[in-house]
């Protein structure tokens, strides 16, 4: 065993993400080619199915998590990684409470550079602002009904892993929204996802099956948000269509939360 035991654990689990993801683009982006443009707005009158299928993997992993608090094969994979972390003792770093939020700045980024993406600033603020929200209506009860003690002992909301939840749904928005301009490009920003979840267990901070079952429901609450936003985006318009509206998540003083400005 060596320090590259974490990353040996979590690769697979990234690597069939980027699998699945790849099979799924194969099918959409021939649909969905023609909606790529700086002002797409999602037509109102097309009917938005909930797809199944994209919610398999990303399960899978909130269903890992879940059997890590109670099956003792699982809960003992828990303390040994967590005891290899600590034989090479990781200097605990804080870059994780950044790198959570790095995809979405990039496709803010990209866009301001003129590298356009699915949706325009309007829309894209609205189902990133959802997805932040949904995030945190899953994870923060959660913390609280589980009440699952930290690796560290500073408290009992370690499960599941909050920031892991917010990387991964910031990187599967980053994919959503340009998986059909540059996949290579779009996939980026789960290595920021990745990095987080790996330093949340480095920092002594989260278990293996809280960092699994945080890019789980990340990515379920991206792939909602995306499946909403038809009917949110009709319920903040109503008749006005001049209206604009820009959602951001903020971090300041260890306190998450979300931002939303509108205009009429």
């Amino acid at each position: 065993m060596s320090g590259y035991f974490i990353k040996l654990c979590f690769l697979p689990i990234l690597l069939s993400v980027f699998e699945h993801i790849s099979a799924q683009t194969v099918s959409d982006s021939i649909s969905n080619f023609q909606s790529v443009r700086d002002s797409t707005v999602l037509s109102e009158k097309k009917n938005v199915v909930l797809n199944y299928k994209k919610y398999i993997l990303p399960s899978a992993l909130v269903g890992y998590g879940v059997a890590s608090l109670t099956i003792p094969d699982l809960k003992q994979l828990n303390f040994s990684t967590r005891d290899e972390i600590k034989e090479h003792q990781p200097d605990h770093i804080r870059l994780d409470n950044y790198t959570q939020f790095a995809p979405a700045v990039l496709v803010y980024g990209l866009n301001a550079a003129g590298i356009k993406g699915k949706h325009n600033f309007k829309d894209r603020s609205i189902i990133y602002g959802t997805s932040m929200l949904i995030t945190s209506a899953i994870t923060v009860p959660l913390k609280h009904l589980v009440n699952e003690e930290r690796p560290d002992q500073s408290n009992r909301l370690s499960f599941p892993s909050g920031h892991t939840a917010v990387a991964f749904a910031s990187a599967h928005f980053m994919y959503k929204e340009y998986k059909d301009v540059n996949f290579l490009l779009s996939i980026s920003g789960y290595s920021f996802a990745a990095f987080t979840g790996i330093y949340r267990m480095l920092n002594d901070k989260h278990w293996f099956g809280d960092v699994m079952a945080g890019a789980g429901f990340g990515i379920i609450s991206t792939e909602l948000a995306y499946w909403l936003y038809p009917k949110i985006n009709k319920l903040i318009s109503g008749k006005n269509n001049t209206s604009s509206t820009m959602v951001m998540p903020f971090y300041q003083s260890k306190t998450m939360g979300i931002g939303l400005v509108t205009s009429f």
